[in-house]
């Protein structure tokens, strides 16, 4: 027995295994993540006391429903998001939201899409927005220009929209305050993305919350860990385990959780950097996933080293990628990396870039010295890079809300599947 309460949900999430697990959800895990949920509400109001002027749009779980019929004694899933969290905070919740909770039985994705946005521009008073990852918002607002004159007929009054423009969101929504989110490692350019469409909104990083456990507080401007939630331990790279008043600034960890919900020493998989201190308490960051290794030759890259890679070339851009991507692909020669990405480049100096940084790692730089792997390629996406990663993630089992954001995968062939051609 692992928890001597009831489990009153199965929340489904993606698996490292499987396409698909499910975690259980109790009363006291849903006073856990309360635990955490109220500082950062009352922080943010602190912070931004606009946002309590007017209605707020949240997307918490996954907002397309999958097809399949499922027999359970326990529920799974909430039919609501506001029942993530109960009580008052629930009544507050459901008397801000701008999406009615039928949405989130939408099975096609354009209609979710086009449903949700008709909900959304009629709220011209529109404060706080709350999502998982940027290219969420980002996907609705890319869909916002070809639905625009269908959106206004079939409200009965638009004259002030009429003067909106359907590409600057700003317009649409003139009180918006915050817009929180995901915003560490695989999710920084995509956020990155969202800030040149909202320059005068406020961005907050939401940092590490998870299905399975809330991990940090967004706080001022650090993201302290949720002590009052759960217990947590830490794993050093030598192996050794820690507890949260032993974390050194600088140190990257593993997160191992127990939690109220009947999680036992659980590996989230989820690499955590130490980032300073809020008082005594460690703010952490997350920098990839511990388990997302590609080792087609011994050259041992991982997600995490990828993705500082990745941000490090993205940081030097002008105008940095809406989209990127590093993934095996075998060519005629055998195989090689290649850097799928959409955006303006120089592919040539990205590529030089790129391939110095991934160099860095020795056992990379020897399967090149080698000639087990081959030169690093570029391949430019002309069409949406972010949209076709989540169709496929979710054409092999994965629900859209629960599909993981990342810049490296160690599925090959991702060329059949984007759009554009390689450039080098």
């Amino acid at each position: 027995m692992l928890t001597n309460e009831s489990v009153t949900h199965l929340i489904p999430t993606s698996g490292s295994a499987g396409a698909r697990k499910l975690i259980p959800f109790t009363a006291g895990l849903q006073r856990d993540f309360n635990r955490a949920l109220g500082p950062w509400i009352c922080d943010l109001a602190k912070q931004h006391p606009g946002i309590l002027g007017g209605p707020a749009y949240w997307s918490i779980t996954p907002a397309i429903q999958t097809t399949e019929t499922e027999t359970s004694r326990v529920p799974i899933g909430f039919a609501d998001d506001a029942n993530y969290l109960g009580g008052a905070r629930k009544w507050l919740m459901q008397a801000a939201l701008v999406a009615p909770k039928e949405l989130t039985h939408s099975a096609d994705a354009d209609e979710f899409r086009r449903q949700t946005l008709r909900c959304l521009i009629r709220q011209r008073e529109l404060r706080l927005i709350s999502v998982w990852h940027p290219s969420f918002l980002a996907l609705l607002l890319d869909a916002l220009p070809d639905h625009w004159e269908q959106l206004l007929a079939d409200l009965p009054a638009s004259k002030g929209l009429r003067h909106a423009d359907p590409r600057q969101p700003e317009t649409i929504w003139p009180h918006l305050q915050v817009i929180s989110c995901w915003g560490d490692a695989h999710a920084e350019l995509a956020l990155a993305d969202l800030r040149r469409r909202f320059p005068r909104t406020h961005i907050q990083s939401k940092g590490l919350l998870a299905t399975e456990a809330f991990v940090t507080i967004p706080f001022g401007d650090a993201h302290p860990l949720a002590v009052r939630s759960h217990f947590f331990e830490f794993i050093s790279g030598d192996g050794a385990v820690h507890l949260a008043h032993e974390l050194r600034e600088g140190e990257i960890y593993e997160l191992v959780v127990t939690t109220s919900g009947g999680l036992w020493r659980y590996r989230l998989g989820d690499q955590v950097a130490v980032a300073g201190f809020a008082a005594k308490t460690p703010s952490l960051r997350f920098v990839g996933r511990s388990g997302n290794v590609s080792d087609l030759c011994g050259e041992k890259l991982s997600d995490a080293f990828v993705s500082v890679a990745i941000r490090e070339v993205a940081a030097s851009m002008s105008v940095p990628p809406r989209f990127a991507l590093l993934a095996p692909e075998q060519g005629t020669n055998g195989w090689h990396y290649t850097f799928f990405v959409e955006g303006g480049v120089d592919d040539e100096t990205v590529c030089g870039r790129l391939e110095t940084l991934l160099r860095a790692n020795p056992n990379y730089a020897h399967c090149r010295a080698l000639g087990q792997l081959g030169a690093l390629r570029v391949f430019r996406i002309t069409g949406r890079g972010q949209e076709t990663f989540l169709t496929v993630e979710a054409a092999r089992g994965r629900q859209y809300g629960s599909i993981k954001p990342c810049l490296f995968s160690r599925e090959p062939a991702w060329s059949q599947h984007f759009t554009g051609n390689y450039t080098l």
